[in-house]
Protein backbone atom coordinates (compact mmCIF):
# COMPACT_ATOMS: atom_id res chain seq x y z
CA UNK A 1 0.00 0.00 0.00
CA UNK A 2 3.25 2.51 0.59
CA UNK A 3 4.29 2.00 -2.49
CA UNK A 4 0.98 2.64 -4.21
CA UNK A 5 0.43 6.04 -2.10
CA UNK A 6 4.10 6.93 -3.27
CA UNK A 7 3.63 6.36 -6.58
CA UNK A 8 0.25 8.52 -7.18
CA UNK A 9 2.34 11.28 -5.17
CA UNK A 10 5.25 10.92 -7.64
CA UNK A 11 2.22 11.16 -10.72
CA UNK A 12 0.97 14.49 -9.42
CA UNK A 13 4.44 15.78 -8.85
CA UNK A 14 4.96 14.96 -12.86
CA UNK A 15 1.96 16.32 -14.08
CA UNK A 16 1.92 19.69 -12.36
CA UNK A 17 5.53 20.05 -13.41
CA UNK A 18 4.27 19.50 -17.39
CA UNK A 19 1.59 21.92 -16.91
CA UNK A 20 3.66 24.52 -15.58
CA UNK A 21 5.82 24.01 -18.77
CA UNK A 22 2.77 23.98 -20.87
CA UNK A 23 1.64 27.25 -19.60
CA UNK A 24 4.76 28.52 -20.01
CA UNK A 25 4.77 27.74 -23.22
CA UNK A 26 1.42 29.34 -24.32
CA UNK A 27 0.51 31.15 -27.93
CA UNK A 28 0.04 34.79 -27.63
CA UNK A 29 -0.81 37.26 -30.27
CA UNK A 30 -0.20 41.04 -30.76
CA UNK A 31 -3.36 42.44 -31.81
CA UNK A 32 -2.65 46.22 -31.75
CA UNK A 33 -5.97 46.76 -30.17
CA UNK A 34 -6.31 49.39 -27.49
CA UNK A 35 -3.83 51.65 -27.95
CA UNK A 36 -5.99 54.44 -28.57
CA UNK A 37 -9.61 55.23 -28.86
CA UNK A 38 -11.28 54.06 -31.86
CA UNK A 39 -11.08 55.99 -34.68
CA UNK A 40 -7.47 57.58 -33.64
CA UNK A 41 -5.79 57.33 -37.09
CA UNK A 42 -2.30 56.45 -35.49
CA UNK A 43 -0.01 56.11 -32.15
CA UNK A 44 3.32 55.34 -31.85
CA UNK A 45 3.17 51.69 -29.63
CA UNK A 46 6.89 51.98 -28.32
CA UNK A 47 6.29 50.24 -24.75
CA UNK A 48 2.75 49.02 -25.02
CA UNK A 49 3.82 45.97 -24.94
CA UNK A 50 6.06 45.76 -22.41
CA UNK A 51 4.15 46.86 -19.53
CA UNK A 52 4.77 50.55 -20.26
CA UNK A 53 2.77 53.05 -22.46
CA UNK A 54 2.31 53.92 -25.96
CA UNK A 55 2.48 57.63 -27.40
CA UNK A 56 -1.21 57.98 -25.90
CA UNK A 57 -0.09 57.46 -22.43
CA UNK A 58 -2.06 54.17 -22.67
CA UNK A 59 -1.04 50.87 -20.69
CA UNK A 60 -0.51 47.99 -22.27
CA UNK A 61 0.10 44.08 -21.44
CA UNK A 62 3.81 42.95 -20.24
CA UNK A 63 5.02 40.46 -22.94
CA UNK A 64 8.84 41.76 -22.77
CA UNK A 65 8.33 42.83 -26.60
CA UNK A 66 9.62 46.98 -27.27
CA UNK A 67 8.92 48.71 -30.64
CA UNK A 68 11.05 51.53 -31.87
CA UNK A 69 9.60 55.08 -32.27
CA UNK A 70 8.38 54.75 -36.03
CA UNK A 71 6.37 51.65 -35.06
CA UNK A 72 2.88 52.87 -35.26
CA UNK A 73 -0.98 51.61 -34.61
CA UNK A 74 -3.17 52.17 -37.57
CA UNK A 75 -6.88 52.49 -37.30
CA UNK A 76 -8.21 50.25 -39.33
CA UNK A 77 -11.88 50.32 -41.22
CA UNK A 78 -15.29 49.25 -40.46
CA UNK A 79 -18.48 49.34 -42.68
CA UNK A 80 -19.06 52.42 -40.96
CA UNK A 81 -16.13 54.59 -39.95
CA UNK A 82 -13.25 55.65 -42.52
CA UNK A 83 -9.94 56.04 -40.72
CA UNK A 84 -7.50 54.92 -43.41
CA UNK A 85 -6.84 53.09 -46.48
CA UNK A 86 -6.82 49.96 -44.63
CA UNK A 87 -8.95 47.02 -43.57
CA UNK A 88 -9.84 43.43 -42.33
CA UNK A 89 -12.86 43.42 -44.19
CA UNK A 90 -14.78 41.73 -41.11
CA UNK A 91 -12.52 38.78 -41.83
CA UNK A 92 -10.33 37.38 -38.56
CA UNK A 93 -10.46 37.73 -35.08
CA UNK A 94 -13.63 39.97 -34.86
CA UNK A 95 -11.71 41.77 -31.70
CA UNK A 96 -8.64 42.46 -34.15
CA UNK A 97 -10.66 44.84 -36.52
CA UNK A 98 -9.27 48.30 -35.20
CA UNK A 99 -5.84 48.38 -35.08
CA UNK A 100 -2.67 46.57 -37.09
CA UNK A 101 1.36 47.81 -37.15
CA UNK A 102 2.55 50.02 -39.52
CA UNK A 103 5.24 52.32 -40.45
CA UNK A 104 5.37 55.58 -42.08
CA UNK A 105 9.36 56.81 -41.80
CA UNK A 106 12.13 54.44 -43.24
CA UNK A 107 12.18 50.99 -45.12
CA UNK A 108 11.14 48.86 -42.13
CA UNK A 109 10.10 48.56 -38.24
CA UNK A 110 11.19 46.23 -36.27
CA UNK A 111 9.88 44.47 -32.25
CA UNK A 112 12.51 43.87 -29.96
CA UNK A 113 12.22 40.68 -27.26
CA UNK A 114 14.96 40.52 -25.22
CA UNK A 115 14.00 37.36 -23.03
CA UNK A 116 14.07 35.56 -26.56
CA UNK A 117 11.68 33.49 -28.23
CA UNK A 118 12.19 30.13 -30.33
CA UNK A 119 10.53 27.71 -32.71
CA UNK A 120 8.62 30.55 -35.35
CA UNK A 121 6.11 32.90 -35.11
CA UNK A 122 3.14 34.11 -37.95
CA UNK A 123 1.21 36.84 -38.51
CA UNK A 124 -1.19 38.68 -41.21
CA UNK A 125 -0.71 41.09 -43.78
CA UNK A 126 -1.98 43.49 -46.68
CA UNK A 127 0.55 45.09 -48.94
CA UNK A 128 -1.99 46.13 -52.13
CA UNK A 129 1.03 48.04 -53.99
CA UNK A 130 4.35 47.18 -52.35
CA UNK A 131 5.29 43.92 -51.24
CA UNK A 132 7.79 43.42 -48.42
CA UNK A 133 9.92 40.86 -46.32
CA UNK A 134 10.20 39.48 -42.74
CA UNK A 135 13.12 38.51 -40.97
CA UNK A 136 14.10 36.91 -37.55
CA UNK A 137 17.60 37.91 -36.21
CA UNK A 138 19.27 36.23 -33.17
CA UNK A 139 20.15 40.06 -31.12
CA UNK A 140 18.53 43.18 -30.93
CA UNK A 141 17.40 45.17 -33.39
CA UNK A 142 17.80 43.33 -36.31
CA UNK A 143 21.37 42.33 -35.49
CA UNK A 144 23.25 39.35 -35.39
CA UNK A 145 22.79 36.55 -37.28
CA UNK A 146 19.23 36.03 -39.49
CA UNK A 147 17.54 32.92 -38.40
CA UNK A 148 14.97 33.26 -41.03
CA UNK A 149 13.11 35.34 -43.77
CA UNK A 150 9.99 35.07 -45.52
CA UNK A 151 9.56 37.60 -48.75
CA UNK A 152 5.81 38.73 -48.76
CA UNK A 153 4.19 39.77 -52.19
CA UNK A 154 1.46 42.42 -52.92
CA UNK A 155 -2.18 41.32 -51.47
CA UNK A 156 -5.35 41.50 -53.56
CA UNK A 157 -8.03 44.01 -52.72
CA UNK A 158 -11.46 43.00 -52.71
CA UNK A 159 -13.01 44.12 -49.49
CA UNK A 160 -16.45 45.63 -50.60
CA UNK A 161 -17.90 48.26 -48.46
CA UNK A 162 -14.77 48.91 -46.48
CA UNK A 163 -13.54 51.77 -48.35
CA UNK A 164 -9.77 50.45 -48.25
CA UNK A 165 -7.21 49.07 -50.57
CA UNK A 166 -5.43 47.24 -48.20
CA UNK A 167 -7.97 44.68 -47.39
CA UNK A 168 -8.11 41.58 -46.88
CA UNK A 169 -5.23 40.52 -44.58
CA UNK A 170 -3.33 37.22 -45.96
CA UNK A 171 -1.45 34.57 -43.31
CA UNK A 172 2.57 34.16 -43.08
CA UNK A 173 4.93 33.24 -40.86
CA UNK A 174 8.34 31.49 -40.53
CA UNK A 175 10.28 28.70 -38.35
CA UNK A 176 14.12 28.71 -36.98
CA UNK A 177 16.25 26.82 -35.14
CA UNK A 178 17.71 28.79 -32.44
CA UNK A 179 16.79 31.27 -29.91
CA UNK A 180 15.67 34.69 -31.50
CA UNK A 181 15.75 38.62 -29.91
CA UNK A 182 13.72 40.31 -32.87
CA UNK A 183 11.53 40.72 -35.91
CA UNK A 184 12.69 43.33 -38.66
CA UNK A 185 9.34 43.94 -41.06
CA UNK A 186 10.75 45.54 -44.06
CA UNK A 187 8.83 47.04 -47.34
CA UNK A 188 7.91 50.45 -48.52
CA UNK A 189 7.09 52.97 -45.65
CA UNK A 190 2.80 53.84 -45.64
CA UNK A 191 2.76 50.55 -48.41
CA UNK A 192 2.29 47.56 -45.88
CA UNK A 193 0.34 46.61 -43.02
CA UNK A 194 1.02 43.76 -40.25
CA UNK A 195 -1.47 42.66 -37.75
CA UNK A 196 -1.84 39.73 -35.28
CA UNK A 197 1.91 39.11 -34.57
CA UNK A 198 1.56 35.30 -32.87
CA UNK A 199 4.48 33.64 -31.17
CA UNK A 200 3.55 30.04 -30.49
CA UNK A 201 1.41 28.69 -33.37
CA UNK A 202 1.95 28.57 -37.36
CA UNK A 203 -1.56 30.35 -37.33
CA UNK A 204 -1.69 33.74 -36.89
CA UNK A 205 -4.13 35.06 -34.20
CA UNK A 206 -5.68 33.94 -30.70
CA UNK A 207 -5.28 30.54 -29.09
CA UNK A 208 -7.90 28.18 -30.02
CA UNK A 209 -8.12 25.97 -27.12
CA UNK A 210 -5.83 23.13 -25.67
CA UNK A 211 -3.88 24.93 -23.19
CA UNK A 212 -4.47 25.71 -19.60
CA UNK A 213 -5.24 29.42 -18.37
CA UNK A 214 -3.74 30.23 -15.08
CA UNK A 215 -6.63 30.06 -13.54
CA UNK A 216 -7.08 26.56 -14.16
CA UNK A 217 -3.76 25.38 -13.86
CA UNK A 218 -3.97 26.62 -9.54
CA UNK A 219 -7.17 24.95 -9.42
CA UNK A 220 -5.57 21.46 -10.88
CA UNK A 221 -2.60 21.86 -9.24
CA UNK A 222 -4.32 22.10 -5.70
CA UNK A 223 -6.29 18.74 -6.61
CA UNK A 224 -3.24 17.21 -7.67
CA UNK A 225 -1.74 18.74 -4.14
CA UNK A 226 -4.65 17.40 -2.34
CA UNK A 227 -4.20 14.09 -3.40
CA UNK A 228 -0.46 13.99 -2.48
CA UNK A 229 -1.32 15.13 0.63
CA UNK A 230 -4.33 12.46 1.36
CA UNK A 231 -1.59 9.56 0.22
CA UNK A 232 0.35 10.92 2.75
CA UNK A 233 -2.21 10.61 5.76
CA UNK A 234 -2.82 7.15 4.54
CA UNK A 235 0.18 6.23 4.71
CA UNK A 236 0.95 7.47 8.64
CA UNK A 237 -2.20 5.71 9.32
Amino acid sequence: MKRKYLTLIMIAIVAMATMAMTASAAVFDLTFEGLAPYPDTEVAIENFYNGGTDGDGVTGPNYGITFPSNALMLCLNSLTVTCSNTSRGGLGDPNSQQGALFFLTGSDTYLDMAAGFTTGFSFNYAAYSEGGTVSVWSGLDGTGTELASVTLPTTPSDCPGYNADFCPFYPSGVTFSGTAESIDFNGVADQIVFDDVTFGSATPGPPTGGTPEPASLILIGSGLLGLGVFGRKRLNR
